[in-house]
């Protein structure tokens, strides 16, 4: 199936992944440093909305938005306003295809001042294919697509810290039910979950005051997936994300903050396989990937065929600055950075935000530092809608 494989790498392109990790040297035993780790539903892991992917895709301490339901639900506690939405719209990939495209809502509600109810919704459509059989005649056309919603409910622990927990189901459609080496595909579901914990507080920075904040999110926490009955089941991206923010009033107009993000996927290493005397795949070095989620997720600390360096290599960076000048217009830039052994996903990231009265809008744009890149001029736009202050104008 010429073009479900098609669909596969495509895939695997969008979490930014670029190789899997049993290479030609890996199977021969030899010492191949390129092993990344790949999962089923990458989808997940691309940031949605245009404020943080400004900003070098950090955002679990920044301070809480509309769509910190992605990031950091933990957030949604110390927002100010009662009530919002967030909606976001992505092209993805654009300079491999054109119609792959991401697309995100996201709304909160504070039943009181200790207590944060939020939802989301994340649409991942990859265009339009056509299936072909072994001689290449067409057997149909399909629109593969993957969806994620989820429900959050956070809540105040004491004045400077919160918590959270997102419950969430996945939907990933990728062939239509069409026959793959003789075995019938499905559509692909699991159920996960989110942990989260955000912490801020007030600081003294000499002649200024500031907010220090620090989240940590350990996302997609869910049962393996499958498209197909006889086939194998593969880890969802399970995220450990943890972060630091700080934040600073210049004067009454001007206000700067600096954050930066740490992540990495709680699943298994792929070892080093090795071929003995009699033509089998023996591991060499590492652990069996064949794991329970439970066992995936611990053991996913310690089971680098690499070692402790290797380990290392699998935590990805971003840094990020944001700019507000009298809470109306931002600027923000950032830069993201993951091992050449790993994905080599390094770019810089820039965008502006804008707020007046009800609404907001944020852009933003990604360069990355190797031209010729699928994720050359990546385009983030979002729209913001704070209904306290719409509210606020109707009684006025």
């Amino acid at each position: 199936m010429r073009k479900y494989l098609l669909t596969t790498l495509l895939i695997v392109i969008t979490g930014a992944w670029t190789l899997q990790a049993q290479t030609y040297g890996q199977l021969l035993g030899q010492d191949d440093e390129v092993n990344t780790i790949t999962t089923a539903v990458p989808f997940l892991l691309i940031s949605p909305d245009s404020r943080s992917g400004a900003m070098g895709d950090v955002g679990v301490a920044s301070s809480p938005d509309a769509h910190s339901q992605h990031w950091n639900a933990a957030k949604y506690p110390f927002i100010d306003d009662e009530m919002g939405v967030s909606i976001s719209y992505s092209p993805w990939l654009p300079e491999l295809v054109n119609d792959i495209d991401l697309s995100y809502v996201s709304a909160y509600y504070k039943l009181d001042k200790m207590q944060t109810i939020s939802m989301s919704l994340r649409y991942f459509s990859l265009g339009e294919i056509t299936f072909t059989n072994r001689v290449g005649e067409s057997m149909g056309q399909f629109k593969p697509n993957e969806f994620a919603v989820d429900a959050a409910y956070s809540r105040l622990f004491s004045d400077n810290w919160s918590g959270a927990v997102v419950l969430r189901y996945i939907n990933s459609n990728l062939t239509s039910g069409q026959y793959v080496n003789g075995a019938e595909t499905q559509v692909g579901q699991s159920i996960a979950a989110d942990v989260a914990v955000y912490h801020q507080s007030e600081v003294d920075l000499g002649e200024r005051d500031g907010t220090f904040a620090f989240g940590a999110n350990i996302s997609n926490i869910g049962a393996k997936i499958s498209y197909s009955e006889t086939l194998e089941r593969d880890f969802i991206p399970i995220n450990m994300r943890i972060g630091a923010a700080l934040t600073t009033e210049l004067d009454n107009y001007n206000k700067i903050s600096i954050m930066a993000d740490f992540n990495k996927l709680l699943v298994p290493t792929p070892p080093v396989y090795r071929v003995d005397s009699n033509g089998a795949y023996k591991i060499a070095k590492g652990e069996d990937p064949n794991r329970s989620v439970v066992a995936g997720m611990l053991g996913s600390f310690s089971d680098a065929p690499g070692g402790f360096e290797e380990e290392l290599r699998e935590i990805t960076a971003g840094v990020g600055l944001e700019y507000w000048y009298d809470n109306q217009f931002a600027l923000r830039g950032g830069y993201f950075y993951e091992h050449e052994t790993k994905g080599n996903r390094k770019y810089f990231t820039m965008g502006v935000g804008f707020k007046y009265n009800v609404l907001g809008l944020d852009f933003s744009y990604l360069i990355p530092v190797e031209q010729r890149n699928p994720m050359e001029n990546t385009l983030r736009f979002t729209l913001r809608f704070n209904f306290e202050s719409f509210q606020n104008q109707q009684n006025n």
